[in-house]
């Protein structure tokens, strides 16, 4: 995990470094009393007049101190503070965007392989199709207006009421839980539809395997063959797919985050890319890249807990 984190860190401090304007940019160029000095002075506080390697070796030291540097914006707030503030919101996201995923995808698939062809089967394919064809952000939208504007059913915007803190302990609760459903709806949707499509596909292989039919030809009940034979063979592809789909809904929290105003990572990301904050943008970078690693690893892990096999081996 370490060398592949080193790699992540270098291709991403090299890649935001090339994309054009720098952060004494939005500070200057609207500025028609900055003068030419005041930018070079600007660039030196910033470090930026050293060359690329040198920033980077200095980067990667406070790193090594768990020290990612002061933002560039007027705040000059610590880079990791400002992380810590927004972290548990996206996590929350996530977490229950992902459990949701797996406690709708993972029946739906094994019904739909269990019953190939079949009216649910064919109800389920059209909904998976909708759902990789539907962009989130258009969902999002339609969604806002729908739900929360024309039926006024959810709040559109953060994720608490102007009186939230006049309101008890229960009611905060569910006030934060309201302000979450569109998001998490949102998120969960496009994954939905396509770890419903995974699993049944895994069924339908794991289904037609020698040892399925042994079990059914010992006289087991369906149910047994299907939930306590099958299902734990047919886990392992989706908990492949699962860990690799952290990154992509770290990353599609940028776009849900920036729509319902929510002050998560994703928000602070967008905010810091616009700002040209490269501490900010290489905190966040780091922290997701950190979070893939371990979803991976996470994955790997679930191997044994699934299958067997894999532990006795």
């Amino acid at each position: 995990m370490v060398p592949l984190l080193l790699g992540i860190t270098l291709i991403s401090f090299v890649v935001i470094h090339l994309a054009p304007g720098e952060p004494t940019d939005l500070q200057t160029q609207l500025n028609p009393q900055a003068s030419a000095e005041l930018q070079d002075r600007l660039r030196a506080q910033y470090g930026l007049d050293q060359p690329l390697y040198v920033q980077y070796g200095r980067w990667l030291g406070r790193l090594a101190r768990f020290d990612f540097g002061d933002s560039f914006a007027q705040d000059n707030r610590p880079v990791l503070d400002k992380i810590l503030e927004r972290l548990p919101i996206t996590i929350l996201i996530n977490v229950l965007s992902i459990s949701a995923i797996l406690a709708v995808a993972i029946p739906i698939g094994i019904l739909s392989a269990t019953r190939r062809n079949s009216l649910f089967d064919r109800a389920t394919t059209i909904f998976v199709f909708v759902g990789f064809a539907t962009p989130s952000f258009w969902l999002a939208l339609l969604l806002m207006d729908l739900l929360g504007v024309r039926l006024g059913l959810f709040p559109i915007v953060g994720i608490k009421s102007l009186g939230y803190d006049y309101l008890g302990w229960f009611a905060k609760i569910w006030d934060v839980i309201h302000h979450l459903i569109l998001p998490v709806l949102v998120s969960a949707f496009g994954g939905l539809a396509g770890f419903s499509r995974y699993m049944r596909s895994n069924m339908l292989e794991v289904i037609r395997q020698d040892y399925i039919l042994t079990a059914r030809a010992k006289g087991l009940s369906e149910r047994v063959v299907i939930y306590r034979h099958a299902l734990r063979n047919a886990l392992l592809p989706v908990i492949t797919i699962l860990g690799l789909a952290v990154p992509g809904l770290i990353g599609g929290s940028v776009i849900f985050e920036t729509i319902f105003a929510i002050p998560g990572m994703g928000k602070l990301f967008y905010d810091g890319v616009m700002m040209r904050d490269y501490p900010l943008i290489m905190g966040i970078l780091v922290i997701g890249a950190v979070l893939t690693l371990l979803g991976n690893m996470i994955a790997d892990v679930s191997y044994a807990l699934a299958d067997p096999r894999i532990r006795k081996s």
